[in-house]
């Protein structure tokens, strides 16, 4: 696991820790955690090797985001597509564990990057994956975006160390035990403090399950975030298996 540090990003500061795909929870959890994740394809994970997406974001004008990825887990793997902070197109490769030796580009900005944006592709898997946030079911509540109730299961990190220190991801989720809406506070000054929005667009690549269309208001203002080009690369193949 990384070292417990909190790291800042350029737009929404929403980031997960990344651990390797298994489970290393101590804490107990209830049941509709695992059943979440298991929902969007968590016991296959072992046979992926890759898994490619790109992040667009749209938070209004000064909030425009655009980065492709490519993740390997096994060999801790992440190549990055995007602008550099000059605007120009750039491509990285590194591996996690020697991020040490790597430039302040890939420290400050892509690394962070890939943080924030792999928590909001693979947010159920979090939920076995982190060793840190207490996970509550707070039983039926009312949807805080659309019409109706849905199980509500409250994610909450704690208030020192880590990449999350306070913060909270409240899912609520439906009877076939997707995701259709969240709701994220921030345990400390940074913004936005509050995130609400909803879980759709849901397709297939390989054995894993995606949510690619995710709008709705960050600190009221309103947002967009999708992923396109999603696809997996599974053990024993080179081909990529595309999100249909």
């Amino acid at each position: 696991m990384m070292k417990a540090r909190r790291v800042s990003l350029i737009g929404l500061v929403l980031i997960g820790i990344l651990v390797l795909p298994a489970e290393v929870r101590g804490q107990q959890r209830p049941p509709i955690a695992d059943q979440i994740a298991q929902i969007y394809g968590f016991g296959s994970f072992g046979q992926v090797d890759a898994i490619r997406y790109t992040f667009t974001l749209d938070g209004g004008p000064k909030l425009k985001l655009h980065r492709t990825w490519i993740w390997e887990p096994k060999k801790d793997q992440i190549t990055f597509e995007g602008k550099d902070k000059a605007g120009k197109d750039v491509k990285v490769t590194y591996v996690r564990s020697q991020l040490a030796s790597q430039d302040a580009f890939v420290k400050e900005v892509v690394d962070p990057g890939f943080f924030n944006d792999q928590y909001w592709l693979l947010l159920p898997f979090h939920l076995v994956w982190d060793a840190g946030p207490t996970i509550a079911d707070a039983g039926m509540q009312k949807l805080p975006l659309g019409k109706g109730k849905a199980r509500k299961v409250v994610m909450t990190y704690p208030s020192t160390g880590g990449y999350l220190p306070g913060d909270t991801w409240a899912l609520f989720v439906g009877k076939d035990n997707r995701i259709h809406e969240i709701e994220f506070h921030h345990g400390g000054n940074a913004k936005p403090s509050k995130v609400v929005a909803n879980w759709t667009a849901y397709k297939k690549a390989g054995p894993l399950l995606f949510s690619l269309d995710h709008h709705g208001k960050a600190d009221g203002k309103p947002f967009r975030l999708t992923f396109t080009n999603v696809a997996v690369k599974l053990a024993g193949s080179d081909a990529w298996v595309e999100a249909k």
